[in-house]
Protein backbone atom coordinates (compact mmCIF):
# COMPACT_ATOMS: atom_id res chain seq x y z
CA UNK A 1 0.00 0.00 0.00
CA UNK A 2 3.18 2.49 0.68
CA UNK A 3 4.75 2.25 -2.74
CA UNK A 4 0.92 1.98 -4.40
CA UNK A 5 0.49 5.64 -2.47
CA UNK A 6 4.02 6.62 -3.32
CA UNK A 7 4.52 6.79 0.25
CA UNK A 8 8.26 6.47 1.06
CA UNK A 9 8.36 6.54 4.85
CA UNK A 10 6.35 2.40 5.64
CA UNK A 11 8.69 0.97 2.55
CA UNK A 12 12.56 1.87 3.87
CA UNK A 13 12.59 0.57 7.07
CA UNK A 14 14.47 -2.89 6.55
CA UNK A 15 13.32 -5.21 3.43
CA UNK A 16 9.91 -4.20 1.46
CA UNK A 17 9.54 -2.24 4.97
CA UNK A 18 8.79 -5.42 7.17
CA UNK A 19 10.71 -3.55 9.67
CA UNK A 20 8.45 -0.23 10.23
CA UNK A 21 6.42 -2.35 12.64
CA UNK A 22 9.25 -2.57 14.81
CA UNK A 23 10.73 0.87 14.27
CA UNK A 24 6.55 2.26 15.24
CA UNK A 25 6.82 0.12 18.65
CA UNK A 26 10.59 1.26 19.46
CA UNK A 27 9.39 5.19 18.74
CA UNK A 28 6.75 5.12 21.04
CA UNK A 29 8.14 2.83 23.86
CA UNK A 30 11.02 5.48 24.01
CA UNK A 31 9.05 8.25 23.54
CA UNK A 32 8.62 11.02 26.46
CA UNK A 33 5.17 10.80 27.95
CA UNK A 34 3.17 14.20 28.88
CA UNK A 35 0.31 13.72 30.82
CA UNK A 36 -2.50 16.26 31.65
CA UNK A 37 -2.53 18.06 34.51
CA UNK A 38 -6.02 18.04 35.75
CA UNK A 39 -6.63 14.34 34.54
CA UNK A 40 -7.74 11.60 37.01
CA UNK A 41 -4.40 9.81 36.37
CA UNK A 42 -5.73 6.93 38.42
CA UNK A 43 -8.33 6.20 35.81
CA UNK A 44 -6.50 7.69 32.82
CA UNK A 45 -3.67 5.20 33.12
CA UNK A 46 -6.64 2.01 34.40
CA UNK A 47 -8.30 3.02 31.36
CA UNK A 48 -6.16 1.43 28.47
CA UNK A 49 -5.24 -1.38 30.83
CA UNK A 50 -8.39 -2.59 30.87
CA UNK A 51 -9.18 -2.20 27.57
CA UNK A 52 -6.18 -4.44 26.41
CA UNK A 53 -6.73 -7.30 29.47
CA UNK A 54 -10.05 -7.53 28.18
CA UNK A 55 -9.20 -7.87 24.55
CA UNK A 56 -6.88 -10.23 25.46
CA UNK A 57 -9.23 -12.54 27.94
CA UNK A 58 -11.07 -13.72 24.86
CA UNK A 59 -8.06 -15.91 23.57
CA UNK A 60 -8.81 -18.21 26.86
CA UNK A 61 -11.66 -19.70 25.33
CA UNK A 62 -10.32 -20.17 21.39
CA UNK A 63 -10.13 -24.09 20.48
CA UNK A 64 -6.93 -24.62 17.83
CA UNK A 65 -8.13 -28.17 17.83
CA UNK A 66 -10.19 -30.80 19.35
CA UNK A 67 -9.17 -30.23 22.64
CA UNK A 68 -6.53 -27.73 21.78
CA UNK A 69 -8.09 -24.41 24.09
CA UNK A 70 -6.57 -23.27 27.32
CA UNK A 71 -9.81 -23.64 28.90
CA UNK A 72 -13.25 -25.46 27.12
CA UNK A 73 -15.87 -23.97 28.79
CA UNK A 74 -19.78 -24.91 28.00
CA UNK A 75 -20.54 -21.37 27.89
CA UNK A 76 -17.27 -20.33 25.81
CA UNK A 77 -20.10 -18.45 23.07
CA UNK A 78 -21.20 -16.21 26.00
CA UNK A 79 -17.88 -16.18 28.14
CA UNK A 80 -16.47 -14.30 24.78
CA UNK A 81 -19.14 -11.43 24.25
CA UNK A 82 -19.33 -10.83 28.60
CA UNK A 83 -15.36 -10.39 28.09
CA UNK A 84 -15.60 -7.94 24.53
CA UNK A 85 -18.16 -6.10 26.20
CA UNK A 86 -16.52 -4.96 29.18
CA UNK A 87 -13.44 -3.44 27.47
CA UNK A 88 -15.88 -0.79 26.40
CA UNK A 89 -15.69 0.43 30.04
CA UNK A 90 -11.84 1.14 29.64
CA UNK A 91 -12.53 3.18 26.38
CA UNK A 92 -15.18 5.47 28.36
CA UNK A 93 -12.83 6.25 31.40
CA UNK A 94 -9.93 6.67 29.35
CA UNK A 95 -11.80 9.66 27.52
CA UNK A 96 -13.82 10.65 31.24
CA UNK A 97 -10.64 10.97 32.90
CA UNK A 98 -8.35 13.06 30.79
CA UNK A 99 -10.35 16.54 31.48
CA UNK A 100 -10.75 16.96 27.86
CA UNK A 101 -13.96 17.55 25.85
CA UNK A 102 -11.85 16.03 22.82
CA UNK A 103 -11.62 12.52 24.34
CA UNK A 104 -14.87 13.22 25.91
CA UNK A 105 -16.75 13.26 23.23
CA UNK A 106 -14.68 10.48 21.32
CA UNK A 107 -14.89 8.50 23.89
CA UNK A 108 -19.06 8.83 24.03
CA UNK A 109 -18.95 8.54 20.35
CA UNK A 110 -17.11 5.00 20.88
CA UNK A 111 -18.93 3.80 22.88
CA UNK A 112 -22.11 4.30 22.28
CA UNK A 113 -21.00 2.09 18.32
CA UNK A 114 -19.82 -0.64 20.22
CA UNK A 115 -22.58 -0.92 22.07
CA UNK A 116 -25.04 -0.63 19.41
CA UNK A 117 -23.29 -2.87 16.96
CA UNK A 118 -22.97 -5.35 19.72
CA UNK A 119 -26.93 -6.31 19.52
CA UNK A 120 -26.00 -7.40 15.97
CA UNK A 121 -23.19 -9.03 16.46
CA UNK A 122 -25.02 -11.15 19.22
CA UNK A 123 -28.42 -11.74 17.02
CA UNK A 124 -26.07 -13.27 14.44
CA UNK A 125 -24.15 -15.43 17.20
CA UNK A 126 -27.52 -16.69 18.24
CA UNK A 127 -28.77 -17.90 15.14
CA UNK A 128 -25.97 -20.27 15.26
CA UNK A 129 -26.12 -21.27 18.17
CA UNK A 130 -29.56 -22.45 17.63
CA UNK A 131 -28.77 -24.96 14.97
CA UNK A 132 -26.18 -26.60 17.56
CA UNK A 133 -28.14 -26.16 20.58
CA UNK A 134 -24.70 -25.06 22.69
CA UNK A 135 -22.71 -22.19 23.44
CA UNK A 136 -19.43 -24.41 23.41
CA UNK A 137 -17.51 -23.07 20.69
CA UNK A 138 -16.10 -26.35 20.03
CA UNK A 139 -19.46 -27.98 19.58
CA UNK A 140 -19.97 -25.16 17.38
CA UNK A 141 -16.52 -26.41 15.29
CA UNK A 142 -17.87 -30.06 15.18
CA UNK A 143 -21.01 -29.38 14.08
CA UNK A 144 -20.24 -28.40 10.40
CA UNK A 145 -18.35 -31.34 9.53
CA UNK A 146 -21.19 -31.84 6.84
CA UNK A 147 -20.86 -28.21 6.20
CA UNK A 148 -19.96 -25.12 6.96
CA UNK A 149 -22.43 -22.57 8.12
CA UNK A 150 -21.72 -19.79 5.73
CA UNK A 151 -23.63 -21.82 3.00
CA UNK A 152 -26.88 -22.17 4.64
CA UNK A 153 -26.29 -19.12 6.55
CA UNK A 154 -24.77 -16.57 4.12
CA UNK A 155 -26.82 -14.19 4.27
CA UNK A 156 -26.24 -13.74 8.41
CA UNK A 157 -22.44 -14.02 7.57
CA UNK A 158 -22.80 -10.84 5.99
CA UNK A 159 -24.84 -9.10 8.63
CA UNK A 160 -22.22 -10.57 11.25
CA UNK A 161 -19.41 -9.22 8.82
CA UNK A 162 -21.12 -5.53 8.80
CA UNK A 163 -21.18 -5.94 12.40
CA UNK A 164 -17.51 -6.89 12.81
CA UNK A 165 -16.77 -4.12 10.72
CA UNK A 166 -18.25 -1.80 12.56
CA UNK A 167 -16.93 -3.70 15.91
CA UNK A 168 -13.66 -2.93 15.29
CA UNK A 169 -13.89 0.37 13.96
CA UNK A 170 -12.85 0.06 10.07
CA UNK A 171 -13.83 1.97 7.47
CA UNK A 172 -16.22 2.97 7.00
CA UNK A 173 -17.42 2.62 10.27
CA UNK A 174 -14.35 4.42 11.47
CA UNK A 175 -16.22 7.44 12.70
CA UNK A 176 -15.64 7.08 16.42
CA UNK A 177 -12.32 9.12 15.78
CA UNK A 178 -13.53 11.40 13.72
CA UNK A 179 -10.31 12.68 12.44
CA UNK A 180 -11.80 15.65 10.47
CA UNK A 181 -14.29 17.50 12.97
CA UNK A 182 -12.55 16.27 16.30
CA UNK A 183 -8.64 15.96 17.22
CA UNK A 184 -8.89 12.40 18.04
CA UNK A 185 -10.97 9.61 19.36
CA UNK A 186 -10.40 9.00 23.54
CA UNK A 187 -7.04 8.11 23.26
CA UNK A 188 -6.21 12.23 22.29
CA UNK A 189 -4.28 13.21 25.57
CA UNK A 190 -2.70 9.74 25.56
CA UNK A 191 1.24 9.09 24.57
CA UNK A 192 3.99 6.70 24.73
CA UNK A 193 3.72 3.22 26.03
CA UNK A 194 -0.55 3.83 27.42
CA UNK A 195 -0.94 4.73 23.72
CA UNK A 196 0.43 1.37 22.53
CA UNK A 197 -2.13 -0.07 25.08
CA UNK A 198 -5.04 1.02 22.86
CA UNK A 199 -3.63 0.32 19.79
CA UNK A 200 -2.91 -3.19 20.77
CA UNK A 201 -6.06 -3.95 22.19
CA UNK A 202 -7.86 -2.89 18.96
CA UNK A 203 -5.78 -5.27 16.94
CA UNK A 204 -6.18 -7.78 19.27
CA UNK A 205 -9.65 -7.15 19.31
CA UNK A 206 -9.53 -7.58 15.14
CA UNK A 207 -7.40 -10.60 15.14
CA UNK A 208 -10.11 -12.26 18.39
CA UNK A 209 -12.92 -11.30 15.83
CA UNK A 210 -11.96 -12.61 12.55
CA UNK A 211 -11.25 -15.79 14.70
CA UNK A 212 -14.84 -15.88 15.79
CA UNK A 213 -15.64 -15.35 12.16
CA UNK A 214 -14.12 -18.75 10.80
CA UNK A 215 -15.38 -20.50 13.76
CA UNK A 216 -18.53 -19.41 13.45
CA UNK A 217 -19.14 -20.13 9.66
CA UNK A 218 -15.91 -21.32 7.93
CA UNK A 219 -15.64 -24.77 10.41
CA UNK A 220 -12.94 -23.29 12.71
CA UNK A 221 -10.12 -25.49 12.40
CA UNK A 222 -11.53 -28.52 9.99
CA UNK A 223 -9.85 -28.87 6.93
CA UNK A 224 -12.36 -31.43 5.22
CA UNK A 225 -13.41 -28.55 2.81
CA UNK A 226 -10.58 -26.38 3.13
CA UNK A 227 -9.96 -27.77 -0.89
CA UNK A 228 -11.99 -26.18 -1.99
CA UNK A 229 -10.83 -23.04 -1.22
CA UNK A 230 -8.03 -23.28 -3.69
CA UNK A 231 -10.24 -23.86 -6.70
CA UNK A 232 -7.80 -21.66 -8.99
CA UNK A 233 -5.07 -24.24 -8.77
CA UNK A 234 -5.68 -26.99 -10.96
CA UNK A 235 -2.96 -29.29 -11.67
CA UNK A 236 -3.12 -30.01 -7.92
CA UNK A 237 -5.74 -32.68 -6.33
CA UNK A 238 -6.21 -31.60 -3.03
CA UNK A 239 -9.09 -33.66 -2.75
CA UNK A 240 -7.00 -36.83 -3.42
CA UNK A 241 -4.60 -35.97 -0.95
CA UNK A 242 -7.18 -34.77 2.34
CA UNK A 243 -9.33 -37.69 1.44
CA UNK A 244 -6.30 -40.79 1.87
CA UNK A 245 -5.30 -39.68 4.70
CA UNK A 246 -5.52 -42.83 6.70
CA UNK A 247 -3.68 -44.09 9.54
CA UNK A 248 -0.83 -44.53 7.75
CA UNK A 249 0.09 -41.45 6.58
CA UNK A 250 2.26 -38.58 8.27
CA UNK A 251 -1.03 -36.82 9.87
CA UNK A 252 -2.04 -39.45 12.08
CA UNK A 253 0.28 -38.44 14.17
CA UNK A 254 -1.30 -36.39 16.93
CA UNK A 255 1.47 -33.70 17.26
CA UNK A 256 1.29 -33.36 13.37
CA UNK A 257 -2.91 -33.25 13.06
CA UNK A 258 -2.74 -30.48 15.95
CA UNK A 259 -0.38 -28.19 13.70
CA UNK A 260 -2.45 -28.96 10.43
CA UNK A 261 -5.94 -28.20 12.57
CA UNK A 262 -3.96 -24.78 14.09
CA UNK A 263 -2.33 -23.27 10.70
CA UNK A 264 -6.03 -24.35 8.93
CA UNK A 265 -7.71 -21.97 11.69
CA UNK A 266 -4.80 -19.30 11.30
CA UNK A 267 -5.13 -19.42 7.45
CA UNK A 268 -8.97 -18.82 7.17
CA UNK A 269 -8.53 -16.15 10.14
CA UNK A 270 -5.72 -14.51 7.77
CA UNK A 271 -8.29 -14.14 5.44
CA UNK A 272 -10.76 -12.45 7.15
CA UNK A 273 -8.39 -10.12 8.76
CA UNK A 274 -7.11 -9.29 5.25
CA UNK A 275 -10.73 -8.79 4.06
CA UNK A 276 -11.86 -6.43 7.25
CA UNK A 277 -8.77 -4.54 7.56
CA UNK A 278 -8.29 -4.02 3.88
CA UNK A 279 -11.92 -3.93 2.51
CA UNK A 280 -11.63 -0.01 2.15
CA UNK A 281 -8.80 -0.49 -0.20
CA UNK A 282 -10.50 -2.68 -2.10
CA UNK A 283 -12.75 -0.35 -3.84
CA UNK A 284 -11.98 0.53 -7.80
CA UNK A 285 -11.83 3.77 -7.12
CA UNK A 286 -9.34 3.50 -4.28
CA UNK A 287 -6.95 1.17 -6.43
CA UNK A 288 -7.67 3.90 -9.56
CA UNK A 289 -6.93 6.78 -7.79
CA UNK A 290 -4.03 5.65 -6.09
CA UNK A 291 -2.37 4.24 -9.26
CA UNK A 292 -3.09 7.12 -11.94
CA UNK A 293 -1.77 10.59 -11.23
CA UNK A 294 -4.36 12.13 -13.76
CA UNK A 295 -7.04 10.55 -12.21
CA UNK A 296 -5.75 11.54 -8.69
CA UNK A 297 -5.69 15.13 -9.83
CA UNK A 298 -9.51 15.02 -12.02
CA UNK A 299 -10.75 13.57 -9.16
CA UNK A 300 -9.76 16.23 -6.77
CA UNK A 301 -10.45 19.13 -9.45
Amino acid sequence: MASMQRRLGPNIVGYYGLLQAFADALKLLLKEYVSPTQANLGLFFLGPIITLIFSLLGYLVIPYGPGLALNDLNLGILYMLAVSSLSTYGILLAGWSANSKYAFLGSLRSTAQLISYELILSSAILLVVMLTGSLNITVNIEAQRAIWYIVPLFPVFIIFFIGSVAETNRAPFDLAEAESELVSGFMTEHAAVIFVFFFLAEYASIVLICILTSILFLGGYLYDYLPSLFFLVEYIDFDYYINNLNKESIFSDPLIEGLLYGLTLGLKSCIMIFILYEQEHLSPEFVLISWCPFVELSYYQ
